[in-house]
């Protein structure tokens, strides 16, 4: 299938033509999308590959382009739209709570098992409900201010179990913000997981927070820095996989479709299926009905990832024929569920099969409005769809738009 394997990578002259013409340096540049002076130079020049789509897209944003064909000559079109970042009412109470202040904090302590229920159901409602956003904005804020305090209570072993469950607290809190805050409250969610899983001083913590700032690294398009940070995770969990637990092995196969996914923006195919392979050994040896608490590893989630793995590779006959194989009931998270879909719309969209396209859209978005409507990539694609469709589907299409909130 050589026709389906061709990455969309930047173009060097393209890049460098467009940097001049916006008249920024190539340090100004690098600073913008967070590299150095040198990557940038090293791109321009062709001595270095650009293949994460997100990546190509801060670029574009950050360029003033109005699609990532602009920089790399694909006959993909990705447009640059983020119909200005929606965000949910749940933030402020979400916010206040996490720059509550030190000396005068809320929150009362609770027994550190109560409280880890609390957190488990409220990842439960997260993964059950088709508005998860909206399900969980009303607990976050107390299930945080209630962690810190019972941190700060407890000692020895106690102190350590409740600052996994933060860690876990804030792994929530870094789903239900992303795309819906400014990067600097993003960033202390994130920072915030990994202060809570080091005072564990757990190594399953610890990796669990390596897949929290991995989710972190690969949005902002940093992917080589993402998958080194799980695959070291994975690679301190590997050799504990005979006779470890559950827990232990559910997040060992989590960090393997973290590395898979990543390894697919970054189009690294190779990589990308073994990632998976692996994921899928280990799901396999769980059993049919396993599914880790907050990241759902399991059976059911190895096969989204895998349509995922398909889309991201810009090779959607693969992605497709996993679909045909899947089973959505066997997928427990409705989130999931819905990025299933989401991945086929973008298959179809990326094999102009319009019609397709907009029926997986439109389930993706029946199965769970909010895992489309706040993720930039669901809206891009509505608006594109609308954008362009036209004869007897271009109602669909506006139809669709408009309750995805990206209607022209």
């Amino acid at each position: 299938m050589p026709d389906e394997n061709k990455h969309v990578t930047i173009d060097g002259e393209l890049l460098k033509a467009r940097r001049e013409h916006r008249g920024l340096s190539r340090p100004a540049l690098g600073g913008l999308v967070g590299r150095s002076e040198d990557w940038v130079k090293k791109v321009e020049r062709g001595d270095r590959t650009v293949r994460s789509l997100a990546m190509i897209v801060q670029l574009a944003r950050v360029l003033g382009c109005q699609d990532v064909n602009e920089l790399t000559r694909a006959d993909v079109s990705v447009p640059v739209y983020d119909g200005g970042k929606m965000t949910h009412p749940g933030v402020p109470a979400l916010r206040a709570a996490i720059h509550a202040p030190l000396f005068a904090a809320a929150g009362t302590p609770e027994d550190v098992g109560q409280l880890a229920g609390r957190v488990r159901q409220a990842w439960d409602i997260w993964h059950r409900s088709r508005e998860q956003r909206t399900a969980v904005a009303s607990v976050l804020p107390g299930l945080i201010e209630t962690g810190h305090a019972t941190v700060r209570a407890a000692e020895g072993a106690e102190k350590r179990r409740a600052s996994v469950i933060l860690s876990e607290t804030y792994a929530l809190a870094q789903q239900y913000v992303a795309h819906v805050v400014e990067p600097e409250l993003y960033w202390v969610i994130v920072d915030r997981a990994r202060m809570a899983a080091e005072q564990a001083d757990d190594p399953i913590a610890l990796a669990s927070a390596a897949w929290i700032i991995g989710n972190g690294l690969r949005v902002c398009g940093h992917t080589e820095e993402a998958l080194r940070m799980v695959a070291d995770a994975a690679d301190i969990l590997r050799p504990q996989l005979e006779g470890g637990s559950d827990r232990l092995r559910g997040m060992f196969g989590s960090l393997c479709l973290h590395a898979a996914v990543t390894a697919a923006q970054d189009g690294r195919d190779g990589d990308a299926w073994r990632w998976h392979a692996e994921a899928d050994r280990t799901a396999t040896r769980l059993g049919p009905r396993y599914a880790h608490p907050w990241t759902m590893f399991g059976a059911g989630n190895v096969t989204v990832h895998a349509v995922t793995i398909g889309a991201d590779l810009h090779t959607p006959g693969i992605a497709l024929d996993q679909l045909a194989e899947t089973d959505p009931a066997s997928i427990p998270s409705v989130e999931r569920r819905s990025r299933l879909f989401l991945d086929a719309a973008k298959a179809e969209h990326v094999r102009k099969e319009k019609a397709s396209a907009l029926q997986y859209l439109r389930l993706a978005y029946e199965t769970s409005p909010e895992a489309v409507r706040y993720v930039p990539s669901g809206r891009a694609l509505a608006a594109d769809l609308e954008r362009t469709t036209t004869g007897v589907l271009a109602f669909t299409a506006r139809q669709l738009a408009e309750d995805i909130g990206v209607a022209a």
